[in-house]
């Protein structure tokens, strides 16, 4: 141990650099337990809204910090503080920044005020939307609050590693990205997050796939109230998961088990266990057990409510700080009474960046105030009989002793309901008010979708052409060259999903493809939609572009809350700093069978806001949609018709470059007595309405395809339609208030079409179940061409 270490100069100087690299990490875990205690009294004096910390976890996560390469990313949850701190990835002015909510990127970079505490995330993208050089430093990807949400991104981050280390055509031009695949992923989840199916599902994925994974479970035997032993098989997920420890002939994963008081056996077992993942990409999980929780599990309540006395003594006695200590004491590292003044170092450091973060957080704020006051007490002057009133609330904006960006506004509007007058000092009032507005509108709501030149909605719109003779072909063979084409100009385009590789996909879009551009580019996986995504994610965060296959739209719902949680609030959430650039291509619409019928749009749309939502009505119209998101920085949602892969097109000439325009309907038929509005195959279906039995009675339908939900029709073009018409109505074969509903808000409420009726509008949707089996079951479930001609038919009568 040190104690032998003095022998020689160079001996000292050994002892010296170890005694140092001791007492630093020390340090830091004291100035880290300092930062979580402040940041609860923070909480409960009001100065913050909730607080979640990482207390009792401090030692585990310095020693997993030491084997951090630049390169190498964390996708963890809301207790990694010390981790972050320990890496460089944050400091402690940022995490106070956080805990009180500071709108300003530069104060907190990790969310800009959009998520609570213990949510972190480095900046991935310039203030352009380019990709910054990842290979830097180490990265953080953007934190979710979902439990073991952070698992299936984790699969996907080392995914790449392993794309980049093996498939040849990306072993140049992806440098900002990867140094020859050998980043490994840092994913930190409680041990009571285990017990979540996407941590299975993700810890089984990474086996099958053999990607550089490193899982560190904190152990402190609790999840909230509930013990471990009414969680997890065994009371041990390490026991519960030792039928998947490796075995040179069969695979699987190494699993280590530590103390998280132990800090040279955390060291130790750390930087082995990572050595072997970079060298092998074999995953690994670190199970960190008998680690405590000081505070308990958030500022929502108190530990003493649910753990015995036996248990809190405990917890006081294997303190990790407390046994680093005794550690350093009794290996002579250092005196009493240096420990004694380091301790106070660490904490004054841990209060100042307290003060400094709660000043850049008010300065502005204040600011505002001062603003605000001057012009409200200047208008007095000018509000007649309520002067009184308005001097009253300037008194009080002044008074408040911890103001938030909300005490300006209120105050402000209440002012100018009292001051009716047009003098020039309400003006000056009316403008700052409306000032202000519009930068809390940019501090609380942009990004949801990307606002750099990448933005989907940037691409310019190239029409599909046709040479003369154009052959006509299945809409799967369409299709097919498509992604053949595709395959062959971009070497970043990876495709994967159940039956995509071998078999082509089951209705044969990447037939022969696997074959031309091999397994790893083109790949089956099993059935596991949650973590399909999850490699998706991973892969379009670290430069590739991913195409992620569920094979049919019902079975979207497994994959939703990755979807919906991490990729649609992915720039939202980290202020433009991080973006998924994730294809997710599905197939539904019109086949007979509950759990195939595909069509609960109003729930995927109301889930992914910050996705695009495609609906093709034809396979050379999902090409133009993906060639538009690929030349983009966005995620998007493509929904194929089921029973269009048999119909016969005519293949555009440039399925290479041609583009449908997001959000841009486009009038498929003239019409002058009604307006009809639809998309996908539904489309087929009022077709046959319009040919069999509206043309006959000389009814003259307009047909508009809104081709993509989200957007949707940016350039009000129903509204043009219905000023001609002057009737409308909606159809698919959504349940009842879905999609239907929304496209007529939209139209009715946001675009005015209501100004613009002769006739009550209507919509047509499926029934409020799922379609009953066999054709007779999808006729009488979903809408039918003699329904959709009556209710036509009606309108035209009123």
């Amino acid at each position: 141990m040190p104690q032998t270490a003095t022998t020689s100069n160079a001996a000292r100087l050994s002892f010296e650099e170890f005694k140092q690299g001791v007492l630093d990490d020390y340090r830091l875990a004291v100035a880290s337990r300092e930062a979580s205690l402040i940041g609860r009294r923070e909480v409960l004096t009001g100065k913050a809204k909730f607080g979640i910390f990482g207390d009792g976890k401090e030692l585990a996560q310095i020693a997993a910090a030491k084997c951090f390469r630049a390169g190498d990313i964390r996708s963890g949850y809301y207790r990694d503080q010390t981790l972050m701190f320990a890496t460089g990835m944050s400091n402690m002015q940022e995490f106070f920044a956080q805990l009180y909510a500071d709108m300003s990127v530069q104060n907190e970079p990790s969310s800009a005020g959009r998520m609570m505490n213990g949510h972190y995330g480095t900046r991935w993208l310039d203030d352009n939307g380019e990709w910054k050089d990842l290979m830097q430093a180490p990265q953080s990807s953007s934190d979710i609050s979902p439990t073991a949400g952070q698992m299936v991104r984790a699969l996907g981050l080392a995914y790449a590693s392993k794309m980049y280390r093996n498939i040849d055509e990306l072993q140049t031009g992806f440098e900002k990205f990867t140094n020859k695949g050998n980043e490994v992923i840092f994913c930190t989840i409680g041990d009571a997050a285990t017990s979540e199916g996407l941590f299975w599902e993700s810890v089984n994925a990474a086996g099958v796939l053999q990607v550089p994974l490193a899982i560190f479970v904190w152990d402190d035997g609790y999840g909230i109230s509930v013990p471990r032993k009414y969680q997890t098989t065994k009371n041990s997920i390490s026991d519960a998961l030792a039928g998947m420890q490796w075995d040179d002939k069969k695979g699987g994963i190494n699993i280590y088990t530590v103390k998280g008081w132990d800090y040279a056996g955390l060291v130790e077992t750390f930087q082995r266990g990572i050595a072997r993942v970079r060298d092998t990409q074999v995953p690994a999980i670190f199970h960190v057990q008998e680690m405590t929780q000081p505070q308990g599990h958030s500022t929502s309540g108190s530990h003493e409510r649910y753990k015995s006395k036996d248990r809190l003594e405990w917890e006081k006695e294997w303190d990790c700080i407390l046994k680093m200590r005794q550690f350093i004491l009794e290996n002579s590292i250092a005196a009493e009474d240096e420990i004694t003044a380091l301790e106070e170092e660490a904490k004054t450091e841990a209060r100042t960046a307290k003060q400094r973060a709660w000043d850049n957080f008010l300065s502005p704020i204040k600011q505002q105030i001062e603003q605000a006051a001057a012009l409200c007490s200047q208008a007095v002057y000018e509000a007649g009989a309520n002067a009184q009133a308005v001097a009253a609330l300037v008194s009080e904006l002044n008074a408040i002793k911890e103001p938030i960006r909300k005490d300006v506004m209120q105050t402000l509007g209440k002012v100018l309901g009292l001051c009716t007058g047009s003098g020039e000092a309400i003006a000056a009032l009316r403008r700052l008010y409306e000032n202000v507005r519009k930068d809390n509108e940019e501090k609380y709501s942009s990004h949801l979708y990307s606002q750099s030149r990448f933005s989907a909605m940037k691409v310019p719109e190239v029409a599909a052409t046709y040479d003369a003779g154009a052959p006509t072909l299945n809409g799967y063979e369409v299709l097919n060259k498509f992604f053949d084409q595709a395959f062959a100009a971009n070497p970043a385009l990876i495709a994967f999903g159940e039956d995509l590789g071998k078999i082509g996909d089951v209705n044969q879009g990447f037939a022969g493809l696997q074959d031309k551009y091999g397994a790893l580019r083109i790949t089956d996986v099993g059935i596991r939609e949650a973590s399909i995504i999850g490699q998706g994610i991973g892969l379009a965060m670290r430069g590739l572009r991913p195409i992620a296959e569920i094979q049919y739209l019902d079975y979207l719902l497994y994959a939703l809350q990755p979807l919906s949680d991490d990729v649609a609030t992915l720039q939202y959430r980290t202020r433009g700093g991080q973006k998924c650039p994730l294809i997710v291509r599905t197939r539904g619409h019109r086949l007979e069978g509950l759990w195939h019928s595909g069509s609960p749009m109003g729930m995927i749309i109301n889930s992914i806001r910050g996705m695009y939502l495609c609906v093709p009505r034809n396979m050379a119209q999902a090409a133009g949609m993906y060639n538009t998101l690929l030349q983009s920085d966005e995620p998007g949602l493509v929904i194929e018709c089921l029973n269009g892969y048999r119909l016969k097109e005519k293949l555009p000439a440039n399925l290479d470059t041609y583009t449908v325009p997001f959000g841009v309907p486009e009038i498929i038929r003239q019409g002058a007595d009604i307006t009809i509005v639809s998309y996908g195959s539904t489309l087929r279906v009022i077709d046959e309405a319009i040919n069999n039995y509206l043309v006959p009675k000389g009814i003259d339908c307009e047909v508009i395809d809104v081709r993509t939900l989200l957007p949707f029709d940016i350039n009000h073009i129903i509204v043009a339609s219905l000023k001609k018409t002057n009737r409308i109505i909606f159809i698919d074969e959504d349940v009842p208030g879905g999609a239907t509903a929304y496209m007529y808000q939209h139209v009715m409420e946001n675009q005015g079409g209501y100004k613009w009726l002769d006739v009550a509008p209507r919509t047509i949707s499926a029934n409020g179940h799922r379609p009953a089996y066999s054709t007779d079951g999808d006729y009488f479930s979903k809408p039918n061409a003699e329904g959709i001609a009556r209710v036509i038919e009606e309108m035209m009568k009123e």
